[in-house]
């Protein structure tokens, strides 16, 4: 199995960059190919340039200035994304990828105006990610995050695609113990997926 590994935290020091590492190691240790993508070491760009927007539904030519993330994507058995929450959304990087690689044609197509999910080949989705605030102010905010992952995004993929999104809500005030038991927990339910 292989598993496409996105990474979206701009501090190598960061507890998201643990969370990530736990991730990778985890799969690695379960038997799973890992390509792993760190958005922002690997210098994506999350601007949707003007020409791109322009050729945003010309299947033959989209995919161009962003064909290797394409091509990775579309290689994977299992998509993982490790982000921290921000302002309730994705980090404006991530939110880029989605916008400049989950295109027409690629991750969906439009039949007679409706939206079909394409990327038949992910058959396991999974986010790991942070709030800075507890799970009620999340919930209160309507938990943007959560639902665009459970719900859009898992969308265009496998129609029996294993969704698991592990949270750890009030990370502002989480002490060693709590971010040392999350760190276990992701290890143990990314390795129940091998």
């Amino acid at each position: 199995m292989r598993a496409f590994v996105v990474f979206a935290h701009p501090v190598p020091e960061s507890f998201s960059a643990a969370l990530h590492e736990k991730v990778v190691t985890t799969l690695e240790a379960s038997g799973w190919e890992v390509d792993d993508c760190d958005l922002n070491a690997e210098g994506f760009s999350p601007v949707l340039t003007t020409e791109e927007r322009r050729n945003y539904h010309e299947e033959d030519i989209n995919i161009e200035p962003v064909r290797g993330y394409v091509e990775r994507l579309q290689k994977a058995d299992g998509l993982f994304l490790v982000f921290p929450v921000w302002n309730f959304g994705y980090p404006a990087i991530l939110k880029g990828f989605f916008d400049r690689v989950f295109l027409p044609g690629v991750s969906f197509d439009i039949i007679d105006g409706k939206v079909r999910g394409k990327l038949d080949n992910i058959k396991t989705l999974v986010a790991v990610t942070t709030y800075g605030g507890d799970r009620l102010r999340a919930f209160l905010a309507g938990d943007p995050p959560r639902k665009c992952v459970s719900r859009p995004v898992r969308y265009v993929m496998n129609r029996n695609v294993r969704l698991k999104y592990l949270a750890l809500y009030d990370m502002n005030r989480a002490g060693e113990d709590k971010r040392r038991n999350f760190l276990d927990r992701v290890g143990v339910e990314v390795g129940a997926l091998g």
